[in-house]
């Protein structure tokens, strides 16, 4: 039940606090006075758009010269939330408490009890705590897919755990169709493809890459490019230091030699000679080594001639594979890693297929038992329904009325393969035909009261929240829609926005909206009104003065009628 609801700066509303009471409650005032304003606030606390229904920026839901705009509304916990929603709630909640803030910026920040929440969480506890009927809402009733949702209500949950399990199992059985059509086209060109693959392969395989041998080929083919270079400049290294021929010269290290004996002739004499001869002689043993080697690598060379053709072959061999499959060494090793996957999977295609055909089969039988016990659920509630739909008619001033729950078959989908619609024929000797060719708009508003009074009858607690959907009718009709509004009060928390003063004075507690235009800008106010205040309100409602006599018996006796 909805406790209180406040709401600031909502277009003309510049302040407001409601305490609802348990019952009918009504809400009344002047066309243009802001009775809408509340619906759009009890709309944004469910998670709706911020912006007018007609249409705007979020900024227009506010009221000029404020920054924000700001709703709330406290609610009763009731006994049905689910588990799932109760252990969101503080281990100690008593109530809860909904709120949504509108920037002026078109920013939005949403409130649970106090914290901060998503739009989404605002919309789940929402649904759960107020059935919103706005005043187009009943056009919604001449909606296969919501007359659909209406009669699946009536089923009870294990319908429910049903249509979800249907549900899941239509998903499961068009995936498994999917999957089997891109087995069929897989097939078809199925050996085509395994004999392009392991052609690939094998000439993968076969040259049996690795990165790092790529890397010494370049190395060893840019070498063996320079190798008579190589060759002449270790050779004049190798005479410099130690030719030879040396009739013809000597090398730096016979002549370092010489100058080494030189030094040894005079040993002993000098310290610092000594240690300056020691260098020498050393330099003179590492020019001899290095000269050997230079000569060793002479010779190892020698044997190396006409090896860079086989370099250049194993180097060919590689670069077309590179060419050929992705530009780098890596490239070629992944695209051989995927095209063994693919072998595997074509390989596999004829068991996959025929695994896919029987999961699908299993699926769609699965699906055929959920699509009949949906079926036996909707045509057993149906029954049951029609006869009292036609019950709440009778009290809604269409006791010649004829309703009917017209059950067919359609394309399986998530929700099963039936269809439904709902029939009236208004008058006797009518047929009856489908509700949104048949009801005028005064009719379907009492067709959705009549709908609603049963489809909610056993559901949650929730407030029941009609905005002018009294729309169309007035006289007794009025007055018949007012006390069934009244009845289902009794079960259930009823909050009704109206126009007409039969409904109005039907009201356990009785709000008005007023409107005053000498604000700048103007300003509309909500005040709960006592039982004085109510019969003036009627009066206006009437059409009269507050000072008509006549006007104010009326008023009384419609209360009294109460």
């Amino acid at each position: 039940m909805l406790t209180e609801l406040n709401v600031e700066n909502l277009l003309l509303i510049e302040g407001a606090q409601l305490r609802l009471a348990p019952g009918l409650n009504v809400l009344t005032g002047e066309t243009g006075a802001g009775k809408t304003v509340l619906a759009h606030a009890l709309d944004l606390l469910m998670g709706g758009p911020t912006r007018p229904r007609a249409g705007g920026a979020g900024s227009n839901l506010i009221r000029p010269g404020a920054s924000e705009a700001y709703v709330e509304g406290v609610f009763e916990l009731p006994d049905d939330l689910p588990t799932e929603l109760r252990e969101r709630l503080p281990a100690d909640a008593e109530e809860i408490v909904l709120a949504r803030r509108l920037g002026a910026d078109g920013r939005t920040r949403a409130y649970l009890n106090g914290r901060s929440a998503t739009v989404s969480e605002l919309r789940e506890y929402g649904s759960r705590l107020v059935s919103f009927y706005g005043q187009h809402e009943h056009r919604k009733l001449t909606l296969a897919g919501a007359q659909l949702e209406i009669l699946d209500a009536l089923c009870g949950p294990d319908h429910a755990l049903r249509l979800r399990a249907a549900a899941k199992t239509f998903a499961e059985a068009r995936r498994l169709s999917g999957e089997l059509d891109s087995l069929r086209e897989l097939s078809s060109a199925r050996e085509r493809e395994l004999d392009l693959l392991e052609y690939e392969l094998s000439e993968i395989d076969a040259a049996a890459l690795d990165q790092h041998e790529y890397d010494e080929l370049l190395a060893a083919r840019a070498r063996l490019g320079r190798l008579d270079a190589l060759r002449v400049a270790a050779v004049l290294s190798a005479n410099a230091l130690a030719p030879e021929d040396t009739s013809e010269r000597l090398g730096s290290s016979q002549l370092m030699a010489g100058a080494v004996a030189e030094l040894d002739t005079l040993a002993g004499v000098d310290p610092r000679l000594d240690t300056l001869a020691e260098r020498l002689r050393a330099l003179v043993i590492e020019s001899q080594d290095l000269s050997g080697e230079l000569r060793d690598y002479c010779e190892q060379m020698a044997g190396e001639d006409g090896s860079l053709d086989g370099v250049e072959e194993r180097l060919e061999g590689i670069e077309r594979l590179v060419r050929k499959y992705g530009g780098t060494v890596a490239a070629v090793l992944d695209h051989a890693t995927n095209a063994r996957a693919r072998r595997d999977q074509l390989t596999g295609a004829e068991v996959a297929f025929a695994q896919a055909t029987e999961s699908l089969r299993a699926a769609r039988a699965g699906l055929e038992t959920h699509v009949q016990s949906l079926r036996r659920g909707r045509q057993s509630a149906a029954k049951t329904f029609a006869p009292a739909v036609r019950e709440q008619l009778a009290a809604l001033a269409m006791g010649d009325a004829k309703f009917e729950v017209r059950l067919g078959e359609r394309e399986v989908g998530p929700a099963g393969a039936d269809s439904v619609e709902f029939m009236l024929a208004p008058n006797p000797g009518v047929p009856a035909g489908p509700l949104r060719e048949i009801a005028s708009g005064g009719e379907l508003s009492r067709v959705m009261l009549a709908i609603m009074s049963v489809a909610n009858a056993s559901a949650s607690d929730a407030t029941l929240v009609f905005d002018e959907v009294d729309a169309g009718i007035g006289g007794h009709t009025a007055r018949a829609v007012g006390e069934r509004l009244r009845e289902v009060g009794h079960i259930r928390q009823v909050l009704c926005i109206t126009h007409l003063p039969q409904i109005a004075s039907l009201g356990d507690r009785h709000f008005s909206v007023v409107k005053d235009t000498a604000a700048d800008p103007t300003r509309a106010t909500v005040v709960q009104l006592a039982e004085a205040d109510v019969v003036s309100e009627l009066v206006r409602m009437l059409g009269a003065d507050d000072a008509d006599a006549a006007a104010r018996r009326h008023a009384r006796d419609l209360r009294k009628a109460a």
